[in-house]
C-alpha cells in the first residue's frame, strides 16, 4: 500500500492508497481541496469538519447531477438504438419489395 501526502485547505494529510492509484488519488484530492476552498471563500471559515462536509456535499450534489444526466442520455440513446433499428427494418423491406418488383418486371 503506498502512502502519500494531500493538502486540502492549506494542510496536509498523509494518506494510504493502492499501489498504482497514487496520481488518481492526487487529482482526487485537488478536486475535494477546491470544493473546500470555495466553501471557505464563500462563508468564511468555519472549521475543517464543517468545511469538510459542506466541500463533500457540493461534490456528492455534482455527482447525482452528473448520474442523472447520464440517465438520460443513457435513455435518449436507448430511443435512438430504437428508432434506428427500426428505421434498418422498414429499409430492409422496401429494399426487398423493390428487389421482388424488379424480379417480376425481368419476368414478364
Amino acid at each position: 500500500m503506498a502512502q502519500i501526502s494531500i493538502e486540502v485547505n492549506g494542510r496536509p494529510y498523509a494518506v494510504g492508497c493502492e499501489d498504482g492509484q497514487e496520481a488518481h488519488l492526487i487529482e482526487l484530492a485537488k478536486m475535494f481541496d477546491h470544493q473546500v476552498r470555495q466553501v471557505s471563500q464563500d462563508m468564511g471559515q468555519l472549521g475543517d469538519n464543517r468545511l469538510f462536509l459542506m466541500g463533500a456535499l457540493l461534490l456528492a450534489d455534482e455527482l447525482a447531477d452528473a448520474r442523472s444526466r447520464l440517465a438520460a442520455l443513457q435513455a435518449d440513446m436507448g430511443r435512438v438504438q430504437t428508432d434506428r433499428s427500426r428505421m434498418e427494418t422498414r429499409a430492409v423491406a422496401a429494399l426487398e419489395s423493390a428487389a421482388r418488383r424488379i424480379e417480376k418486371l425481368g419476368s414478364e
